[in-house]
């Protein structure tokens, strides 16, 4: 029996957002596939349903792929694709397998042979590099910055140096509710030339992706409190 394929599906990045941003391809997909794993049932299926497609939820089978799954319990959630079945995943926003879980799956469909498909779908990191204006011929994602003060002032000096030293463009994210903190850091330990581009909802009604030094955005109110963003810094 021929294997299924594994579907990387994106999801939205900011709500009712849906139709301008999720391509015919990706819905086809979802019309026709039948197993997921997803980081929360709940909103994977609101997001089915979102767009319409008359797919009977009642019919979709889904299972929990999130940071807390082990490697060995992968091997079952895959096996449906072993038995001829696709899977798709679905991170809870934007593109699986970047900053997301979903890489463990396909380090493991590689591992025994199974096709891969990533769709094309919004990236809060790509989109973020992509207007602000800084290099994308070098460039690396971090991720997450430590929480702890102490490290996190270390973490940001050393991606400022690595950038003026590299001329890479750094990117990195929050958890939303400590975006504030976060950018306080940053302009404390930021030289004042450093350019710091925020990008905040991204996609979103409210969108705001502008790039300005450290030293200007210190003389900017903005609230970021439990508003999705990336940053990105590049130092000259």
């Amino acid at each position: 029996m021929p294997k299924g394929k594994l579907f990387l599906i994106p999801n939205v990045l900011a709500e009712n957002t849906q139709n301008a941003v999720i391509t015919p391809q990706v819905r086809e997909v979802i019309a026709n596939t039948k197993v997921y794993l997803v980081e929360n049932m709940r909103s994977a299926r609101r997001y089915i349903s979102s767009l319409k497609l008359g797919v009977n939820l009642e019919q979709v089978h889904m299972e929990i792929l999130d940071k807390g799954t082990s490697p060995e319990f992968i091997n079952r959630l895959m096996q449906p694709l072993i038995n001829g079945a696709d899977i798709g995943i679905i991170s809870e926003a934007g593109c699986p397998g970047i900053a997301d879980p979903g890489a463990l799956a396909v380090e493991h469909a590689h591992k025994k042979g199974i096709q891969v498909v990533p769709l094309s779908g919004p990236s809060s990191m790509f989109m973020a590099l992509m207007g602000s204006g800084f290099s994308g011929q070098s460039f690396a994602f971090h991720g997450y910055l430590p929480i702890d003060k102490k490290e996190k002032s270390a973490a940001i000096k050393k991606l400022e140096s690595e950038s003026l030293r590299e001329r890479r463009a750094q990117i990195f994210m929050e958890t939303p509710f400590r975006n504030n903190q976060l950018l306080e850091d940053l302009l404390k330990n930021l030289s004042p030339q450093t350019k710091l581009c925020i990008a905040k909802n991204i996609t979103g009604s409210d969108e705001m992706i502008l790039t300005k030094s450290a030293q200007e955005w210190k003389k900017i109110p903005l609230d970021l409190h439990k508003i999705p963003t990336v940053f990105v810094l590049q130092s000259f």
